[in-house]
């Protein structure tokens, strides 16, 4: 599932804009085509701009029937009455889905014999100390196994003592979810942590869920600002 807003805060109508030939949006579903791991693939949304643009390319998509504050929301109404077991969420902003990422998400519930695991999401190792401390970049810690102990825009683990050995890690939003977690994130309320950060995977962590971290050192570009888009087409070249 890939959910796709029309409206965006930072960069209003991102996923329509050009990248080398094509709009946003539809370069991130025929690169989660392209990599052969899923039954179906949809763009859910809430715009007839990116409906027609996904279904005029010969793609699948599905119009959003309320409104949503998140992309989680957004995939928990499509999945509803659907068939599925695991659902992954792959967001519109990131043509740069890849293959190898995406399939260590999946490989997460496969190995989860004992269903500890309710959803699944990437990180990439992060050094830059600009990108470590802008709050459009979301940062994650995790305990020894990799399960999310938070996020948030500010650096954490906090530098009071340096050389100490800490690492900071980039959350991309990317999941992989059991259908049943989804759904009941849809149902619950947002908290104040969330709500303050303005992170989405934050209600799951304050409701008791265990998220299972995968590092990947396949960054790509998300587009958020015009500045990401000119990034994109360099690195797209």
């Amino acid at each position: 599932m890939i959910p796709a807003r029309y409206s965006a805060t930072r960069f209003p109508g991102k996923l329509m804009q050009d990248l080398n030939g094509k709009t946003v949006i539809l370069r991130t579903y025929q690169a989660t085509m392209a990599t052969n791991l899923f039954d179906a693939v949809f763009v859910v949304t809430d715009s007839e701009i990116i409906f027609n643009e996904i279904t005029s390319n010969g793609g699948k998509a599905i119009m959003s029937i309320k409104e949503h504050e998140c992309g989680s929301d957004r995939i928990a109404e499509a999945v509803q009455n659907l068939d599925v077991d695991i659902v992954v969420n792959v967001q519109g902003d990131e043509p740069f889905t890849e293959v190898d990422s995406l399939k260590k998400l999946i490989d997460v519930f496969k190995k989860d014999e004992a269903n500890q695991v309710d959803l699944a999401s990437l990180m990439v190792h992060i050094t830059n100390e600009e990108e470590i401390k802008n709050p459009n970049t979301v940062k994650v810690i995790v305990d020894q196994s990799n399960f999310a102990l938070y996020f948030s825009r500010s650096p954490i683990p906090y530098p009071r003592a340096i050389n100490v050995g800490a690492k900071y890690y980039k959350h991309k939003g990317v999941y992989a979810f059991r259908k049943q977690a989804l759904l009941d994130f849809y149902t619950l309320p947002m908290l104040p942590l969330e709500a303050s950060e303005k992170i989405e995977c934050i209600r799951y962590l304050e409701y008791g869920k265990r998220i299972k971290m995968v590092e990947t050192d396949v960054e790509g570009v998300e587009i958020d600002t015009p500045e990401d888009l000119e990034r994109a087409k360099k690195l797209w070249k």
